[in-house]
């Protein structure tokens, strides 16, 4: 893995996912900052320049348009004394006409527990309406998109599958589509772009949490996601959205790359970014993987884990991100992760270990475990008592597959 950590220009999407009541209050675009809870703990900067920040390649694409955003916190552009201000801000600065925002799961400013309801509402900065698409609202209207002509998509990713920024990409696509309206994807790092791995996705699993026939950890860019999607025709009856796409300056998928901004509430740092797609399947599980703490998916434990097996406790706390976390007050016997080292593929070993360890092995997966997971196979390996080595040679042949497919939609 290459690592070219260097002060120098960075930025990241610091805007809006849906929650309106989180909103920026200064008057001037030049002071909008990130909220000091976006901020990661061990954020650096490198010299990879993202899209938002090559206003260069962008402003000529959208002159004399009115524009819709699709952001989140994340949605920022970094100046050069080190300021991050927001891509909406931004644009507005520059007088192009942006009409409306629309935002993802987790809320305008990123602060929305997983899951959680944010309505729709108006950012008091700006004053453009926001248009949540998260809950039964995913998808955008016709009305929604009413006289906007261009539509900008600018959110980081963290190179998961069951990560819904990119359900909400393919539905805003589809919805661009079906209206003829463009969509201009500003690509940003991937963070786990190193490395591919996991089962394939099962059309009969397809959920919010998992759209697309790719495995759990894709390795690719949010820009090149959106070419896939569309070159593979997995828009609704195989319809081909308009597509444009801004590249970064001075990427690779091998690189070493810390965010400035967290992605979600529950990723706080890169260790957590790293462990993600491993332990996110304990969210299919009766096991906290880390919500309600300081350390969000970089522990996990449960009440009914073996307390003379696993030496570590913790106990979950409501707080900012994780109102009402798995197992709340109760303590937790797991493992500290926190200081593990880099994974460079899926570490199935703490779920099986989870697993041959726990009370009771009927209460120990719910039916989210399918829907994470993208197959049924998975839990039954577990249950069979299949070895880390064995399942993950069960992945070889979806996933040679899907390095082919993939190579047509690399940009870097």
């Amino acid at each position: 893995m290459i690592k070219r950590l260097v002060k120098s220009t960075l930025l990241f999407f610091v805007f809006g996912i849906l929650s309106c009541g989180n909103a920026h209050s200064e008057s001037s675009a030049e002071n909008s900052e990130v909220t000091p809870q976006a901020k990661l703990s061990d954020s650096v900067t490198s010299e990879v320049l993202p899209a938002a920040n090559r206003m260069e390649l962008i402003l000529p694409k959208i002159a004399n348009k009115t524009i819709g955003i699709v952001g989140n916190q994340t949605s920022v552009v970094k100046r050069k004394n080190g300021e991050y201000i927001h891509l909406v801000d931004t644009l507005l600065s520059r007088q192009v006409q942006v009409k409306k925002v629309f935002a993802p799961e987790h809320g305008f400013r990123g602060t929305a527990d997983a899951g959680e309801s944010v309505k729709s509402g108006k950012d008091p900065k700006s004053g453009l309406p926001v248009i949540s698409l998260y809950g039964n609202h995913k998808k955008p209207t016709a009305e929604d998109l009413k006289d906007i002509e261009l539509l900008i998509f600018d959110i980081q990713d963290v190179g998961a599958r069951f990560y819904t920024y990119i359900s909400t990409m393919h539905y805003v696509m589809e919805a661009c589509a079906e209206q003829g309206i463009p969509v201009l994807i500003l690509d940003r790092p991937n963070p786990n772009a190193h490395y591919i791995d996991g089962p394939i996705l099962e059309k009969r699993h397809q959920s919010f949490v998992g759209m697309h026939p790719v495995p759990v950890v894709h390795g690719m860019t949010i820009a090149e996601y959106a070419r896939m999607i569309n070159g593979e025709k997995w828009l609704k009856n195989g319809i081909e959205c308009d597509l444009e796409t801004v590249p970064m300056q001075n990427y690779q998928h091998t690189m070493s790359y810390k965010l400035p901004v967290k992605p979600s509430p529950n990723l706080p740092n890169a260790k957590s970014i790293n462990l993600y797609p491993s332990l996110c399947f304990f969210e299919g599980t009766n096991v906290n993987a880390g919500r309600g703490t300081e350390l969000q998916f970089q522990v996990f434990g449960s009440p009914f884990l073996d307390k003379t097996y696993f030496n570590y406790s913790y106990t979950p706390k409501s707080m900012e991100g994780a109102k009402y976390p798995k197992h709340e007050n109760k303590e937790c016997y797991g493992r500290d992760l926190s200081s593990a080292v880099s994974l460079d593929s899926i570490n199935l070993e703490w779920l099986i270990e989870a697993y041959r360890n726990t009370e009771s092995k009927v209460q120990f997966f719910n039916d989210f475990f399918r829907k994470l997971a993208g197959t049924s196979l998975l839990k039954e390996q577990i249950e069979e008592g299949l070895s880390a080595e064995e399942i993950r040679q069960s992945w070889k042949a979806g996933l040679d597959a899907f390095r082919e497919t993939r190579k047509k939609y690399l940009m870097y």
